[in-house]
């Protein structure tokens, strides 16, 4: 499982930083091919750190109700 976890965290490391050089490359924070990409990274990157603690395979099975 932890190798998903790492592309996860990876796959959004490459979004943000796709996201940096466009706005860098084009001086505009405030565009869909910025902001889109940047927010998606950040969720992946936040979901994987997230994945990652201890205990969250548990808090997953009770969200989805397999723990029943």
């Amino acid at each position: 499982m932890g190798f998903y976890y790492f592309i996860i965290l990876f796959t959004g490391i490459f979004l943000v930083l796709r996201a940096g050089l466009y706005a860098f490359k084009n001086n505009s924070l405030f565009k869909s091919r910025v902001i889109v990409p940047g927010l998606m990274g950040i969720l992946f990157i936040g979901l994987s750190l997230y994945l990652f603690t201890p205990g969250s395979s548990d808090t997953i099975a009770e969200l989805l109700r397999m723990n029943e």
